[in-house]
């Protein structure tokens, strides 16, 4: 495998050279008929994120066929040309079978999850606008690949949509393939001559392995060069996976024959087998290969009879003695008429899978939650993943032991977890290792009875659970011991719902669907159980009443404006802090949250009664006529709400509106002071003590809203922007007109008519 980068090349280009250079037709690689075709797979370009959770990094989705001898990766970055483009480092992870499962963050997983790192490289963006880089893989695995890409961690300043312009980076990942479409097939039992024609072409040959394989042995012998000298020979054995590739190698020398013995092949897979000549340029290799397989027989009940005894409305009552009824009661438990189990290597329970909904998963034993474990050969459950879109969640495995069913206070119970193939020598190793893969080991005995292991982003493949009883005085001494544990499975979305300091999303890729969980209260990691930068639960409650409590300060710009008759506005202001002061008690991330409604719809009030007091204010400041005036907060408040719908974020929803509004008011001022020849409005005070204050408490208000927020100050940020606009607006609403007398509360408690007052005119009509 090797990576390469060089300077930006215009993209039609780089798709001929990749053709080019990928040999197509009769070659001698593999022998003089072998036919390669090449093949080209892209996806559409993506822009890029900083980091934060999983739902930042951009996922690219391939399937390499069958017979592939040669991956490569052709990844261009680019970003902008404006001046807020900077250096930039892009990582880009690969993995098979499964999406990478990545922390740039540093953050703690959760106990008990098993955690393999990605392999990544590093894009870097410089002076140079694009960048290109090739990733070659020699025989990969045919299947499911992943690459994702993404930006360093994000910097946590919260930016207001319209005020600063992101630089956009882009990134897009193609792959070209090399396939053998007649790739020859070595047949299990049966010597197989074959030629290598140099050490520049080496031969590509594949056998199929059998279901229930529980060993492999490759032989090679008869290695002749054509100068009849001592010939030299590397045999690669299995094809390349990320991150980890246990692909296995051999080397040859001389006509002595040479053998590899591989235990727990994967099951029911092609496995290729690459031999490449080590000796001069123009000598060939004549060698003979032979495969064969030890294959193990399982020992359980007919699926048919698991599939009556599953349908059977009411059992039969046990009746001791009866014919037929150890069998039914084993359901599974494979036992001869003696009651002894059978001569197998491998016991095998039937699992039911059952799907609950998307990426969710559960496993259900017919013969009960719990399984009979004993020394002689390895209990087998198969958890099938392949259906191509189960890698997406986490694979949950849980282990209980029946501490009164083991029979030896010191015996245990070993167990791992594999894809692809199981273990079926537990007794003899406990590292969980097959021929191409490391399994997840497990163990529970009588003083730990309980064992949970978390498997994120599980391959796509079947995965076997295999558990045996372990003796420490030898196997022979708990021959005839059985313990039983109880086993739970299931594919869940994400591990406990990320907990109560996280949301599980679910995340779409094309047809693909994965989930993440996006932390809040400071918590992090891959299921936020990560406590290190958590917020305290006083620090929460801090939060939540510096937001809400806040708004209160809306009052004073509420009793200013009912004070000087102006009652839409001093409604249009209530609206705004109720509905600011419940948005933000149910948008807070912690413990301390309260929703009276649905949040979006708390969002949107929020959002609109902002704007509109805004918009209110400044057109009553213009000082216009009232039908006029009334007219455009009426029709000012039906285009912002439209405005929000569209864009709810957007900065021009609340700059747009301010500055038509402003428009509106410089223009009737200056009709005003045209009308009456001089400076309005004309008070001094007016402008030093109301309007100027109000200006700039407005100016500070919005100064920290658009550039002083981040995640980690946002509570009193925020807070501040509410005490800075509520004041402002006290400030800022004109005084009441002329005509208008205050409110004389003791007469209009006190009388028993009504009084009616016309604008015009200073009279009054008694009715």
């Amino acid at each position: 495998m090797a990576g390469a980068a060089g300077p930006p090349v215009p993209r039609l280009l780089l798709l001929l050279l990749q053709l080019l250079a990928l040999p197509a037709g009769r070659a001698d690689r593999a022998g003089p008929d072998s036919l390669y075709v090449s093949e080209y797979f892209s996806q559409s370009a993506q822009k890029l994120s900083f980091y934060s959770w999983y739902g930042n990094a951009k996922l690219f989705h391939f399937h390499v066929p069958e017979d592939t001898v040669l991956l490569r990766w052709l990844l261009q970055a680019s970003r902008g040309k404006g001046p807020e483009c900077t250096s930039m480092e892009i990582t880009v992870h690969f993995r098979h079978g499964a999406p990478p499962v990545i922390n740039p963050l540093g953050t703690r997983f959760p106990a008990n999850a098993t955690v393999r790192p990605s392999y990544n490289i590093s894009i870097t963006l410089s002076s140079a606008v694009q960048n290109t880089t090739f990733v070659n893989v020699t025989t990969p695995a045919a299947g499911d690949w992943f690459i994702a890409a993404h930006l360093p961690q994000a910097a946590g300043r919260i930016e207001v949509k319209g005020f600063s312009t992101p630089c956009p980076y882009m990134f897009q990942a193609d792959m070209f393939v090399l396939r053998l479409t007649d790739m020859p097939v070595l047949e299990p039992g049966v010597p197989m001559p074959h030629t290598v024609v140099s050490p520049a072409k080496p031969l590509h040959v594949k056998v199929f392995v059998p279901k229930h394989a529980a060993a492999m042995r490759f032989q090679l012998s008869s290695c002749v060069t054509s100068e009849q000298r001592a010939c030299t020979v590397r045999v690669l054995l299995g094809s390349i996976t990320l991150p980890q590739s246990f692909q296995r190698s051999l080397t040859c020398t001389g006509s002595t024959n040479c053998s590899l013995a591989l235990e727990s092949p994967p099951w029911e897979k092609w496995l290729q087998i690459m031999v490449e000549s080590l000796g001069t340029a123009n000598a060939s290799v004549s060698v003979e290969m032979l495969a064969s397989f030890t294959v193990c027989r399982p020992g359980s009940s007919s699926s048919f009879l698991n599939f009556i005894s599953l349908n059977q409305s009411q059992p039969a009552p046990h009746r001791p003695g009866a014919a037929g009824s150890s069998a039914l009661a084993a359901a599974g438990a494979p036992q001869n008429a003696s009651g002894q189990r059978s001569s197998s290597c491998l016991q095998s329970q039937p699992v039911v899978r059952e799907d609950l909904d998307v990426v969710s998963v559960r496993y259900r034993l017919l013969n009960g939650p719990s399984v009979p474990v004993s020394s002689l050969s390895p209990t087998l459950l198969l958890l099938n993943l392949n259906t191509g879109m189960d890698s997406g969640g986490s694979l949950v495995v849980s282990l209980l032991l029946n501490k009164t069913s083991v029979s030896l206070a010191n015996a245990t119970v070993a167990a791992c977890v594999s894809a692809a193939s199981p273990v079926l020598s537990l007794n003899a190793t406990q590292n969980c290792s097959t021929a191409f893969s490391q399994g997840y080991p497990l163990s529970v005995s009588t003083s730990s009875a309980e064992a949970m292991l978390i498997v994120l982003y599980p391959q796509t493949d079947d995965w076997f659970l295999s558990l045996q009883l372990l003796c420490p005085r030898g196997q022979g001494a708990c021959a005839s011991a059985e313990g039983r544990v109880s086993v739970f499975a299931y594919l869940t979305p994400c591990f406990n719902d990320c907990g109560p300091y996280g949301q599980c999303s679910l995340l779409r890729r094309h047809g693909f669907l994965y989930a993440g969980c996006s932390c809040k209260a400071g918590w992090g990691g891959w299921s936020c159980t990560d406590d290190s930068k958590a917020q305290t639960v006083g620090t929460q409650n801090l939060a939540t009443l510096l937001l809400t409590l806040s708004n209160l300060m809306f009052l004073p710009a509420i009793a200013v404006a009912v004070y000087r008759f102006y009652l839409v506005e001093a409604s249009v202001y209530t609206y705004t802090m109720f509905f600011s002061t419940f948005y933000h008690a149910c948008d807070q991330p912690g413990v301390a949250v309260l929703c009276i409604m649905d949040y979006d719809t708390l969002q949107y009030c929020d959002f609109l009664g902002s704007v509109v007091s805004i918009w209110v204010t400044i057109l009553c400041m213009a000082r216009l006529k009232k039908i006029l005036k009334y007219v455009l907060f009426v029709l000012g408040t039906l285009l912002i709400a439209m405005s929000l719908q569209l864009d709810r974020r957007g900065v021009w929803n609340m700059m747009g509106p301010c500055l038509f509004a402003l428009l509106i008011m410089v223009t009737a001022w200056v009709h005003h002071g045209a009308k009456r020849r001089h400076c309005y409005p004309s008070s001094w005070k007016r402008w030093v003590f109301y309007l100027l204050p109000g200006i700039t408490l407005a100016f500070i208000a919005i100064s920290v809203y658009a550039f002083m927020e981040t995640n980690e100050n946002y509570y009193y940020t925020h807070s501040i922007w509410h005490v800075l606009v509520a004041c402002s607006v006290a400030f800022l609403l004109p005084p009441r007109d002329k005509h208008k007398k205050p409110w004389a509360w003791p007469q209009k408690l006190t009388c028993r008519y009504q009084i009616c007052q016309n604008d015009r005119e200073e009279l009054y009509a008694v009715t």
